[in-house]
């Protein structure tokens, strides 16, 4: 158990970090730089150095810990609750930024900066925690410094079938948030930790159900055991093709391309009323001057 108390103070630094860096950067930034550079980097820093974490728990913890599956469950919806209630807008996923442009709420140069911000900030921790693992406090790192240079790859099925795996991860992942967007924060939070720990668990032995490109790139990409091609298409194409159905079943269209909806009707539930027609000016005199006409005619035939 001292191997799982050093990683829970390591969660629990690398929050707190992240969570200043955010905080610090919001006072002393503007709001669209905070929001598409700042806040991503440091929301991308703490998701990707606590999953390499919890990565190393799951590989080794069974056999050097003696803690099963459970316990690193438990630990990854703990852990996106804490995330999604500090992130603060934040995605961490260049699939979340890119529907965001495909729904016309960000523009191009916005997710550019997003996608940058959430690369960079991965990349970082990928450097950092493994300085971490270097100190070796634990038998868990000096296990995973042994196995490092051979780290063994998350894609453990057929390309097809992964891509399968994980275009169907991120469609109820992009699902469920497009659902639960207009939501008090803690039932979406915790909708979103629920899903990803179920999702975890169905489609981790298989892909790791990453149904995050920049997260994936940073874990396991550069593992071997599949080409750079077979680690693009599983886990780029198929989060990002997850997330267009998604969008799509949802929306019933991609409003930055095209506005009309594809698959649904929606017909007004106002009705608008009939109005009759205005008379015109023209009109109105003509019927003045057949009332003249009659009242002239009737008076003559009296006579």
């Amino acid at each position: 158990m001292a191997g799982l108390n050093v990683s829970l103070c390591f969660f629990c630094v690398v929050v707190t970090l992240c969570e200043g860096a955010r905080r610090l950067s919001k006072m002393l930034l503007p709001w669209n730089i905070y929001s598409s550079f700042a806040g991503e980097l440091a929301s991308a820093f703490q998701l990707c150095a606590c999953c390499l974490e919890l990565r190393m728990l799951v590989e080794i913890g069974p056999w050097g810990g003696g803690f099963g599956p459970d316990v690193v469950l438990t630990l990854l919806f703990l852990l996106f609750l804490v995330h999604g209630l500090s992130f603060d807008g934040a995605s961490a996923n260049p699939a979340v930024s890119i529907r965001e442009f495909l729904m016309a709420e960000s523009s191009l140069p916005a997710t550019t900066v997003k996608l940058s911000a959430q690369f960079v900030g991965m990349k970082a921790s990928c450097v950092l925690t493994r300085l971490y693992w270097s100190w070796e406090l634990t038998d868990f790192h000096l296990i995973q410094n042994l196995i490092a240079r051979d780290c063994s790859s998350s894609l453990r099925t057929s390309v097809g079938q992964g891509t399968l795996v994980e275009a169907a991860c991120s469609f109820f992942f992009h699902l469920t948030l497009l659902h639960f967007q207009h939501s008090l924060s803690i039932y979406r939070v915790t909708a979103v930790a629920l899903l990803v720990t179920i999702l975890a668990y169905t489609g981790g032995p298989l892909t790791s159900a990453f149904f995050n490109p920049a997260l994936a790139s940073s874990v396991t990409c550069h593992c071997s055991g599949n080409t750079a091609l077979d680690y693009a298409q599983v886990y780029c194409l198929g989060s990002l093709a997850g997330m267009v159905v998604a969008v799509l079943l949802y929306q019933g269209n991609i409003p930055r391309f095209f506005q009309r909806n594809l698959f649904y009707y929606q017909k007004n539930k106002y009705r608008v009323p009939k109005v009759k027609p205005a008379s015109t000016p023209n009109g109105m005199q003509k019927k003045e001057e057949n009332t003249k006409r009659r009242k002239v005619e009737s008076s003559q035939k009296m006579e």
